[in-house]
């Protein structure tokens, strides 16, 4: 195989020379065959002066024997002489003629010989050429056969490929038919889920309703009993009315003010029941006092008994400079001694409530950028700040030292706050991700997409509840990180807070409404507005009152607004001493106190005193 290739080439490059050597034959033979012609008449012209000079000569002997042989007739030989002479003369003409083409031939024939030199060494140069080209002509074949061999590789390569991605084609069809029924058994399962909690929502509502109407018939039942037996009261004694909760064990604080006094009756030797006595306050116009019970072990700092008066406020009590420039967060501890706020500075400061007053404890640094979120573990031991620098941060209060820095975030973190079992802790940022924290092994241990800007978060013991840039709260299972319900508002949602007993979740988004959603139906319940009320930020944050009865949010012209939650109505509005936009306001757990702070440096304590 290898001789037929050489043969074939050797056969291919005479072939060329030929070609080309026939080619170089018609191109220049036109060019000289005018000199070959004209040479070739030069030639022949020569031939015919040979001929004619020895016709010449031979005349010339005749003549010159003729003369010798008839010498009486000089006429004659003179008219000959003069021919001869004119022969001669007319050869002479005709042989400078020819001598002077002859010279210009040999030019001509000179220069073609030169052209024939160049054209000479012009083939040898393209000989040599050809010989390069010939061994480049053997290298690349060389290269063209290794070119065929890894080609022939590659495609029995990319065959395996291909049937590998066949089989693999085939395997992600039959995964993604499973994943579609999956999801479609998950969504049913989400609805029926959803349906048995609509279902048990309903069946608690009308239960209670049941037992809404049957303490009411038992309070007209013990109202008209007691409306047949008066009780004998002295007019100097004042009656005490005492609020009970039935089954609850939650009494409301004895006022100082008045002495519990009575005249002893034969008739009524015990104390009427809890529901008469509210029954009277009613009718004697009392206004019966909101009791709510504390959620944290610190509760008995506020009230005896567990409980909390929540007072709702009319006076601002201190107003005092808390940042060197804006601030953004504020939260009571949860025993309602200590109150923590954030600013622009990087810092988080203590105060201590004393007197209505609140006084400088400490401050907590090691942030990088300004701080955004503040929150108290439940036993107000620890505190948790979120910040811009992309990172959340907990000291331990009573020492003020920095314990743990969890970054991964790829933007502000927005919002951190603790799960019940305060070993765990929930971040959202600006990088639309939710982090869940393991406190024990400082590690992330989920991460989130959320699809959406997160400016706030809150959590009961298996689901974190998140509000978002795009108008949504979403309802997060921490087991199965996966959303399980999304809530669409009119508006971006800056703030979420949960009642003491965590069945209602308020809202505040961008389009100057708070709303209330149930928990248990997952619908909108109430939705608090005023003429003056604007939300100034996209983290404006609201609160519920300890007991959950009224609503607080501050407004982007530095007005407090507070709503009822029975009535759903305005319950008043407190605008005389903020300069700026209010960013957050926090209500005391013992429900004394609440704590406003603006975009200024500004913090007002508000309480009813």
């Amino acid at each position: 195989m290898v001789v037929m290739a050489e043969r074939r080439t050797e056969c291919t490059w005479k072939r060329h020379i030929s070609d080309q050597l026939k080619l170089r034959d018609r191109v220049q033979r036109h060019t000289f065959e005018e000199i070959v012609q004209q040479y070739n008449r030069l030639l022949e012209k020569s031939d015919l002066q040979s001929v004619l000079s020895e016709r010449y000569q031979t005349d010339k002997y005749e003549v010159q024997r003729g003369h010798e042989s008839s010498p009486a007739d000089p006429g004659r030989s003179d008219a000959l002489q003069q021919e001869m002479a004119q022969i001669r003369i007319r050869h002479q003409e005709e042989l400078t003629e020819l001598h002077k083409k002859r010279g210009e031939l040999a030019q001509s024939v000179i220069e073609l010989n030169n052209q024939i030199q160049q054209k000479d060494k012009e083939i040898q140069i393209n000989e040599t050429r050809m010989s390069d080209y010939q061994q480049q002509i053997g290298g690349l074949e060389g290269d063209c056969r290794e070119l065929r061999s890894s080609l022939q590789d590659l495609e029995r390569a990319n065959q395996t490929l291909k049937d590998e991605y066949d089989a693999l084609q085939i395997t992600f069809s039959a995964l993604e038919e499973k994943l579609r029924k999956t999801t479609e058994d998950n969504q049913e399962l989400v609805s029926r889920w959803m349906a048995e909690k609509a279902q048990e929502a309903n069946k608690l509502n009308a239960e209670n309703e049941k037992d809404t109407r049957r303490r009411q018939a038992k309070l007209q039942k013990e109202l008209a009993d007691a409306a047949k037996e008066p009780l004998p009261i002295e007019p100097d004694d004042d009656i005490e009315v005492l609020a009970e909760d039935g089954g609850k064990g939650c009494a409301g604080e004895t006022s100082p003010n008045r002495q519990l006094s009575r005249t002893p009756s034969r008739k009524t030797s015990q104390q009427p029941p809890g529901g008469l006595l509210d029954s009277i306050s009613n009718i004697f116009g009392r206004r019966r006092t909101a009791n709510s019970c504390s959620a944290s072990p610190e509760g008995t700092e506020a009230s005896s008994g567990g409980c909390a008066e929540v007072r709702v406020p009319s006076t601002a009590l201190h107003v005092f400079d808390a940042h060197d420039g804006e601030v953004n967060a504020v939260r009571f501890s949860p025993g309602s001694r200590l109150v923590a706020t954030g600013g622009m500075d990087r810092r988080v400061k203590l105060w201590e409530v004393i007197a209505g007053r609140c006084e400088p404890k400490g401050a907590l640094t090691g942030s990088n950028a300004g701080i955004t979120s503040i929150e108290f573990d439940s036993a107000g031991s620890y505190l948790l700040a979120a910040s811009n620098d992309f990172a959340s941060r907990i000291w331990t209060v009573d020492d003020f030292r920095l314990r743990h820095t969890l970054t991964g975030h790829s933007g502000k973190v927005l919002s951190a706050r603790f799960l019940l079992d305060n070993a765990r802790i929930v971040s959202g940022s600006y990088d639309r991700t939710l982090k869940l924290w393991d406190l024990r092994s400082k590690v992330c241990m989920k991460t989130v997409f959320a699809g959406s800007s997160c400016n706030d978060i809150v959590c009961t013991e298996q689901c974190v509840m998140s509000g978002h840039f795009d108008k949504k709260v979403r309802f997060w299972d921490i087991r199965a990180e996966s959303i399980v319900q999304e809530l669409e508002l009119m508006g971006r949602v800056t703030s979420l807070d949960l009642n003491h007993d965590r069945t209602e979740l308020l809202t505040c988004s961008r389009d100057d409404l708070l709303k209330i959603i149930d928990l248990r139906s997952n619908a909108v319940r109430q939705t608090f507005s005023a003429p003056g009320f604007k939300c100034g930020a996209d983290w404006t944050r609201v609160t519920f009152s300890p007991d959950g009865s009224y609503v607080a949010g501050g407004s982007a012209d530095g007005a407090l607004y507070i709503w009822n939650v029975l009535t759903g109505k305005l319950d008043r509005t407190l605008d005389r001493n903020h300069n700026s936009a209010i960013n957050s306001v926090s209500w005391s757990p013992s429900g004394t106190y609440v704590l406003s702070v603006e975009k200024g440096s500004r913090a007002i304590l508000w309480s009813d005193m």
